[in-house]
């Protein structure tokens, strides 16, 4: 079980840093030169990194009360 916990953590902290990335050449314009800055892509990925936040956290959350 905990082998499994480990796994999914180290997939969404690497799906994390891609959003995050993603974020970055959005905001720069990189992946879309007519969009510069506040991009729909830099809030989707803005959106997605923060959705994943809030689901690690209470899961561990939920953990700690089960402990």
């Amino acid at each position: 079980m905990l082998d499994n916990r480990k796994i999914m953590i180290k997939i969404l902290e690497l799906i994390g840093f891609v959003l995050i990335g993603i974020m970055i050449l959005a905001f720069v314009g990189v992946l879309g030169p007519n969009n510069v800055g506040l991009s729909p892509l830099f809030w989707g990925c803005a959106g997605a990194a923060l959705m994943i936040i809030i689901y690690r956290k209470r899961k561990r959350k939920k953990e700690e009360k089960e402990s």
